[in-house]
């Protein structure tokens, strides 16, 4: 039996309210899940006789999927301390990365009033940017250092792809999540149980994933003799060592160093899985979503499949300016490739009809395509600090590939510069210092070292499956991406090209 806790009388009519609350918003089915959930995870609690003494951690991004999966959390926690008098801690751990616009700050801070949280000494809600945790405040600025870390990364993948969606802003995002779980699970004492809501052959195919990727491209992580969260950590981090290798260069030891995943969790930890007991329909949580927890499809912060993050709304746009720029045809039509291609993958992922229609209407209409280049260069400016100059020149990627597409790019957009062609491939080669070299830096918001370092790496574009260049090989196993067909001129023939993003 269970140790009891004496809980103060407003504690205890706060939770109480907070329960009836989310008793009322839920449904039955999934309130007979939480209570079944509360069973099965009281069993698995590490010290079952004084629950107090164990913490269970949800990552919490802000986006629909996540804000349910803390509030059935949350209802688990107060069903057992219905039940026994006693209950877990609860760490909400949310990684904050460019991406993340002040609307998803908002429906974060708005959850955890519902929920309860700030006057709960048994919930804690904390803030991970790269290795450093801050209590969760909605109004926060985004640490400086983050930001500039984040710009860097995308310009350096985009420039070796073209600013394909998913490698330029997925990738390193990514790894950035996955060290967020490291860090939250060692902080303040480490974790017992980590909650997720994929099941176990989901979590075991991911795996077995990253420890391939890991393998195949050179990077044994460490040993230590534990085949749990930390061996998977460990693989996570032999995967960024290579993977920023690739984007700064082999010299570039502090810049990969910094990126690293932390794999320092406590052995014990285990995950836990809420997916026998609750499904993430949100035509089904619409009540608790929009209804008792505040949460606000805001124009930016849902952007496709996202609903945490303003990324997708410039992988619409990137597309929309590679059509215009390199294929001589409209933005528009563009941004009509990418809507096609986002919401089939909406529809995918079954978000309601309506959902899907509400993305869509924002690029309908004869101003659409020019209000939202405003809204997409607005919020590029907002979090990377990039004008449409500088996404141009990264829709190009004139520089990697020994700048096999230079010429190109010196042709359309400067031409003032053609004749300077062979003294810029010199610059970029490692000659001496060119007075174009501030012009170049300006047009794409890089310094001459990282010019430098993208004409030495290979591009991604034309590599073939199988071969060594891991952005290639991360493209290969992400779902999120589709061939379809279209013109690289205004009256040219349909061809295959592979999309990829959110």
């Amino acid at each position: 039996m269970p140790t009891t806790r004496t809980v103060p009388p407003d504690l205890a009519d706060i939770r109480a309210r907070t329960l009836a609350g989310l008793r009322d918003a839920l449904s039955a089915e999934d309130v007979a899940g939480a209570e079944n959930c509360a069973q099965r995870l009281y069993a698995a609690l590490p010290v079952r006789e004084r629950p107090g003494d164990n913490v269970v951690l949800v990552a919490y991004g802000g986006g629909k999927d996540s804000t349910y999966t803390l509030a059935f959390v949350r209802m688990v926690q107060l069903l057992l301390h219905d039940r026994y008098g006693s209950t877990f801690r609860l760490r909400s751990a949310t990684n904050r990365q460019a991406g993340m616009p002040q609307a998803v700050m908002d429906n974060i801070d708005r959850a955890y009033q519902a929920l309860g949280f700030a006057e709960d000494p048994d919930c804690t809600a904390i803030m991970i940017e790269d290795d450093e945790v801050r209590p969760f405040r909605r109004d926060e600025p985004a640490s400086p250092r983050v930001l500039a870390r984040n710009r860097l990364d995308m310009l350096m993948t985009g420039h070796r792809t073209m600013a394909e969606g998913r490698p330029t802003f997925c990738n390193s995002c990514n790894l950035s999540m996955v060290n967020s779980f490291g860090i939250a699970t060692a902080y303040d004492g480490g974790v017992d149980l980590v909650i997720t809501g994929d099941s176990p052959a989901e979590q075991r195919s991911y795996y077995l994933w990253v420890n391939r990727l890991a393998r195949n491209h050179g990077r044994q992580p460490r040993q230590t003799g534990d085949a749990g969260f930390g061996s998977f950590l460990r693989s996570a981090d032999a995967i960024a060592g290579v993977y920023f290798t690739e984007i700064f260069g082999a010299d570039a030891k502090d810049e990969v160093a910094a990126r690293g995943v932390a794999s320092d969790v406590p052995k014990e930890l285990r995950f836990f899985s809420i997916f026998e007991d609750t499904g993430y329909s949100s035509l089904h949580h619409w009540p608790l979503l929009t209804g008792f927890l505040g949460f606000a499809f805001d124009e930016l912060a849902f952007s496709f499949t996202e609903s945490d993050c303003a990324n997708p709304t410039l992988m619409a746009h990137l597309r929309g300016l590679k059509c215009e720029r390199l294929y001589g045809r409209d933005y528009g039509e563009g941004l009509d490739e990418y809507v096609a291609f986002a919401t089939r993958l909406m529809h995918t992922k079954e978000f309601p009809d309506w959902l899907v229609d509400r993305v869509r209407q924002r690029y309908d209409g004869p101003d659409a395509a020019v209000r939202m280049r405003e809204r997409a260069n607005g919020f590029a400016a907002e979090a990377y600090g990039l004008g449409e100059e500088q996404l141009i020149c990264m829709v190009y990627s004139p520089f990697a590939g020994k700048g096999e597409r230079l010429g190109d790019y010196l042709t359309r957009e400067r031409p003032h510069l053609l004749d300077r062609l062979d003294e810029i491939h010199d610059f970029l080669a490692g000659g001496p210092d060119s007075d174009v070299a501030a012009e170049l830096s300006a047009a794409s918001g890089l310094e001459p070292r990282q010019l430098r370092t993208l004409y030495g790496g290979a591009t991604l574009l034309g590599v073939s499956e199988g071969r060594s260049n891991i952005l290639q090989a991360m493209l290969d196993g992400d779902p999120h991406k589709e061939v379809i067909m279209t013109r690289r001129s205004p009256d040219g023939p349909l061809e295959p090209e592979l999309l990829s993003g959110r």
